[in-house]
């Protein structure tokens, strides 16, 4: 089964764009707008991780997490606490209140995902994947080594997320500008031509000795990668 995540975050441009990253990863997601609505929900359903703004209306995260903490069901749930509050009395504030993480917006898409990852490692290892397998290409997460046929392939670390991602849903076809947000994050400005280089950098390693192209260019769509 994929990890189950609630994301509780109610600037609802944002929590669109937590959802779609989380679940192009391969995890199951749920989002909640209010606070309050959190709470009832995790009474009926404990999720593998809970992602957290600090300021909800009806009830604010870092009161949610306090309450969360004192119930049995909850009192190990792994909690990432989004805030704007970047001070380090703010930090400690909410890492004492209970928070497992703590990352301070506006953010980078790939580092929280990154964070995703390793805190379900952390507190269940079985849930998250570190090799990732794709038709003949198999990418290890910590090792940053990507095979194909067995042969080792370098790849740059721009190169290297940008497969991840592709391996992540494999046959998918995304858009210049869902890379660009996967990849590079969506408070980062890249020009969606610098995808065009980096697919055509990726397609170049992947694809030695007459190899068959693994990467698909759908026109006036994007790229997928093909199994």
């Amino acid at each position: 089964m994929a990890p189950h995540i609630t994301v509780v975050e109610d600037e609802e441009a944002l929590s669109v764009l937590l959802r779609y990253n989380l679940e192009a990863e391969g995890y199951e997601v749920d989002t909640v707008l209010r606070g309050d609505e959190a709470e009832l929900k995790l009474q009926e359903r404990v999720p593998d991780l809970l992602i957290l703004d600090w300021m909800l209306p009806g009830l604010s995260g870092i009161e949610l997490c306090r309450r969360l903490r004192v119930r049995p069901e909850t009192e190990r749930l792994p909690i990432i606490l989004l805030t704007a509050r970047g001070e380090e009395s703010e930090r400690v504030r909410g890492l004492s209140t209970g928070a497992d993480d703590y990352v301070v917006k506006p953010f980078s898409t790939p580092e929280l995902m990154a964070r995703v990852r390793a805190l379900l490692r952390r507190v269940k290892p079985e849930s998250i994947s570190t090799v990732l397998k794709s038709g003949d290409i198999e990418l290890d997460r910590e090792t940053h080594r990507v095979y194909r046929r067995g042969r080792e392939i370098k790849l740059g670390p721009t190169e290297f997320r940008l497969l991840e991602f592709f391996m992540t849903s494999p046959t998918r076809v995304f858009s210049r500008s869902q890379l660009l947000d996967g990849v590079w994050g969506h408070d980062i400005y890249v020009d969606e031509r610098t995808v065009d280089v980096h697919v055509g950098r990726l397609r170049k390693a992947l694809n030695l000795s007459n190899m068959r192209d693994v990467i698909r260019t759908v026109r006036g769509a994007g790229y997928s990668l093909e199994n």
